[in-house]
C-alpha cells in the first residue's frame, strides 16, 4: 500500500484587516535578521511582503521555504500563531487557531494553497491540547481530505472504500488523553476534533511534500503533551506554547507543566535552530504566540526564564514562603515586557515556585 501523502518512517520504540491581525502581522514582520541562506527563498522583507487577504482577519506570512514546499505564519485566528506548509502534495498545519474563526482560517489556507497547489489540506499536526491550538481541529480538518492508494484504488486512511475521510490529525498521545476521557464520561472536545493518529516515543518522523518533518515531544513545558514540530528542508521550527514571545511562559500546573521543563524546551529549540551570520536569521522559529523570530530571539527569551527562575530557586533555599517570594517581586525588571492581564507576573512566580517546591495551589 503507497501512501498519497505523508510517508512515516518507522520509529525505534478588499476592506484592510481587522486591527488585531495588522497588528500581530505587523509585529512578525519587526525582525532584525539578514537575507536568509542562498538554497532559501528570502524572509519576509519589503521585497518579500505578507499575503493581504481581503475581509480576513486571518492573515498569511511567508517565511521561507526550499525548492517547491513553502512555509507560512498565519496570524489573527486567535492568540495562538499557525504554520502552513504548502507542497504538490497539499497542506499540512500545525495547529488550528480556535473554533470560533474556523472559516477564517480555511478562507486563508485556500487563498495561499491556490497558485501553490490543487491538492487539499491532508495533515494537521497539534503542538497542544489548549483550544486556541486545537479548536478549529473539526472543521478544518472536514475541509480537507486523506486518501491512501494502493493496487486496487483509492482507500481511505480510516472509513470505507472510495470514501472520502477528513484531513488526519496527529498529536501526542497526552495530547489526545486530554481531549478525550474514559468510556462512560463525558469528553471535553467533540470526538471529530480528536487527534486520530498519537505518538508516544520521544520524536516522530514523517515527510510530507518531500519534506522531512520531525515532531519532538517536549515533557513537562507547557503541558505534558506539547510537541516541537521541525520542518528540516525549510529550516522553520514551530514551537506551540512552549515558546511565546507575548508573555512569560503559560506553565499549565494542571496538566503537568513546569517551569525545568520549559526551560528544557527552550534549550532544545536553541540546539535545533542554527544562525546564518552573526547570530541573526538561518533558522525561523514560529513561537506559539507572538512574532516570528530567530535563535536570538529565544537566546534572549530563555536567559530571562533561567535568571527568574534562579531567584525564586534561591529564595526557597533560604526559607522564603510563597507570599514573600511574590513580595519580592523577582521579575520585577522584566515586567513591563511580559506581563500580561491574563497571565501576570505573580500568576508566573507562582506558577514557578510550585513547580519548583513540587507543592499544589491551596
Amino acid at each position: 500500500m503507497k501512501s498519497r501523502g505523508m510517508k512515516h518512517r518507522r520509529e525505534p520504540g478588499g476592506s484592510a484587516p481587522s486591527r488585531l491581525a495588522a497588528g500581530m502581522l505587523a509585529g512578525a514582520l519587526l525582525f532584525r535578521g539578514p537575507a536568509a541562506p542562498a538554497q532559501q527563498q528570502p524572509h519576509p522583507s519589503a521585497d518579500n511582503p505578507p499575503i493581504i487577504l481581503p475581509k480576513n482577519p486571518v492573515q498569511a506570512l511567508f517565511v521561507q521555504g526550499s525548492g517547491k514546499e513553502k512555509i507560512y505564519m498565519l496570524v489573527g485566528a486567535g492568540p495562538g500563531n499557525i504554520t502552513l506548509q504548502v507542497g504538490e502534495e497539499g497542506a499540512l498545519l500545525v495547529d488550528t487557531g480556535t473554533l470560533g474563526m474556523a472559516d477564517q482560517t480555511i478562507a486563508a489556507v485556500k487563498h495561499v494553497m491556490g497558485v501553490l497547489t490543487d491538492q487539499p489540506i491532508r495533515w494537521i499536526i497539534n503542538t497542544h491540547f489548549h483550544p486556541e491550538s486545537t479548536g478549529g481541529n473539526a472543521p478544518i480538518s472536514k475541509a480537507g481530505e486523506q486518501l491512501i492508494e494502493n493496487s486496487i484504488g483509492t482507500i481511505p486512511l480510516f472509513g470505507k472504500q472510495n470514501e472520502v475521510q477528513p484531513a488526519t490529525v496527529i498529536a501526542h498521545e497526552n495530547v489526545l488523553t486530554r481531549m478525550s476521557a474514559p468510556t462512560g464520561s463525558v469528553a471535553p472536545t467533540p470526538v471529530d476534533a480528536w487527534p486520530l493518529m498519537t505518538f508516544f516515543t520521544p520524536k516522530k518522523k514523517v515527510v510530507f511534500n518531500d519534506e522531512p518533518i520531525e515532531l519532538i515531544h517536549v515533557p513537562a513545558a507547557h503541558t505534558d503533551g506539547d510537541s516541537l514540530v521541525f520542518f528540516r528542508h525549510s529550516d522553520v521550527l514551530s514551537t506551540g506554547g512552549a515558546f511565546v514571545t507575548t508573555s512569560y511562559p503559560v506553565l499549565d500546573l494542571k496538566t503537568g507543566g513546569t517551569i525545568n521543563g520549559n526551560i528544557d524546551a527552550l534549550n532544545l529549540i536553541i540546539d535545533l535552530a542554527v544562525p546564518h551570520d552573526h547570530q541573526e536569521g538561518g533558522t525561523y522559529v514560529i513561537p506559539g504566540e507572538g512574532r516570528l523570530c530567530d535563535q536570538a530571539d529565544v537566546v534572549e527569551y530563555r536567559n530571562m526564564v533561567v535568571i527568574v527562575r534562579d531567584r525564586i530557586q534561591d529564595m526557597i533555599k533560604r526559607g522564603m514562603t510563597l507570599e514573600q517570594v511574590k513580595a519580592s517581586r523577582p521579575t520585577a525588571d522584566y515586567d513591563g515586557r511580559y506581563a500580561t492581564r491574563q497571565w501576570t507576573a505573580d500568576m508566573f512566580v507562582e506558577a514557578a515556585y510550585r513547580t519548583l517546591t513540587n507543592t499544589k495551589a491551596e
